[in-house]
C-alpha cells in the first residue's frame, strides 16, 4: 500500500497562491505592455534580455525555456521591424549572436517603463526588505546568492 505524502500546511499553501498571483499579474501587465508596442510577449521578453548583452540564439533559448528554432522565428521578426540584428561572435565566428539595436533598446527601456506592477508593489519595501525577498527567492529556487551582504 502505498503512503499518502504529508498534508501541506497552509502558510505553505498560501505562499505558493501568493506567488502564483505575482507571477500571473506580472505576465498579464507584461503581455498588455508588449502589445502596446506592437510586440507579443515572448518578443517583448528577448529584446528585454538583448537590451542587457548580445547573446547566441542557443543561449537565448535556455533563458526563454523554449526551443532554438523559435527563437529564430522570434529575432526573425524583430529583425525585419529594425529592432534586433545579427551579429558573428568575435570569440568564435560560426556562432551569430542577435544584438538590440539603437530602435531595439529604445524600445524595450519604453516597455520596461511602462510597466508600473513590476515596481510599484516593491516600491513599499525598503532597500533591506528587497534584498531579503531576493536572497529568499534565490534561494527557493536552488540558487546562490553571489553576494549576500549586498543591498
Amino acid at each position: 500500500m502505498a503512503s499518502r505524502p504529508a498534508p501541506v500546511d497552509p502558510l505553505t499553501l498560501e505562499v505558493v497562491e501568493l506567488i502564483g498571483s505575482v507571477v500571473l499579474r506580472f505576465h498579464q501587465e507584461y503581455d498588455e505592455a508588449a502589445a502596446r508596442h506592437s510586440l507579443t510577449g515572448a518578443q517583448a521578453r528577448l529584446l528585454t534580455l538583448l537590451h542587457h548583452q548580445c547573446l547566441p540564439m542557443r543561449e537565448i533559448a535556455r533563458r526563454l525555456k523554449c526551443e532554438p528554432s523559435n527563437i529564430t522565428g522570434i529575432v526573425d521578426r524583430l529583425e525585419s521591424r529594425g529592432l534586433v540584428e545579427r551579429r558573428p561572435d568575435p570569440a568564435d565566428r560560426r556562432v551569430r549572436l542577435a544584438a538590440a539595436t539603437e530602435a531595439g533598446h529604445e524600445t524595450a527601456e519604453r516597455l520596461r517603463a511602462s510597466m508600473d506592477f513590476a515596481a510599484e508593489p516593491l516600491a513599499d519595501l525598503t532597500p533591506a526588505e528587497r534584498a531579503l525577498l531576493r536572497d529568499l527567492l534565490r534561494r527557493t529556487l536552488g540558487e546562490a546568492s553571489p553576494d549576500t551582504s549586498a543591498g
